[in-house]
């Protein structure tokens, strides 16, 4: 058990080591936020490339899967696990799901944010 946290927290360090990289390289947002844009669209290729990589070699130990997809992702970007999982969604044909996920968490993410960010202002 202590070993999965250690993968997933190194996976952690990378992924936001490179997430800020990125920012870094890519300068700060003017009049479109193109770092983390592209930052969530790689990360979404990414985390389903691992999966499907995982899918078609299952003797990658839960470890890497770990290190890459929770770990390196989520510290990449959350918003690839958000895309994983829609496409869970979908592959299930659970569309009526798949719509409340994300009209959900999309209107009600940045509603939340609004709401945080007024509420401090």
């Amino acid at each position: 058990m202590i070993k999965d946290f250690l993968y997933v927290a190194a996976g952690g360090a990378l992924g936001s080591v490179l997430r800020y990289g990125m920012s870094c390289l890519l300068g700060p947002a003017r009049n479109f936020p193109w770092s983390t844009f592209i930052v969530n669209l790689l990360g979404s290729f990414l985390i389903g490339t691992f999966w499907g990589y995982m899918a078609k070699n299952s003797n990658m130990g839960s470890g890497a899967a770990l290190f890459l997809s929770v770990g390196l992702c989520g510290g990449f970007t959350t918003f690839s696990t958000f895309s994983k999982e829609g496409l869970q969604l979908f592959l299930a044909s659970n569309y009526l799901m798949l719509a409340l996920y994300l009209a959900g968490s999309v209107i009600l993410g940045i509603a939340l944010a609004a709401l945080g960010y007024f509420l401090t202002r």
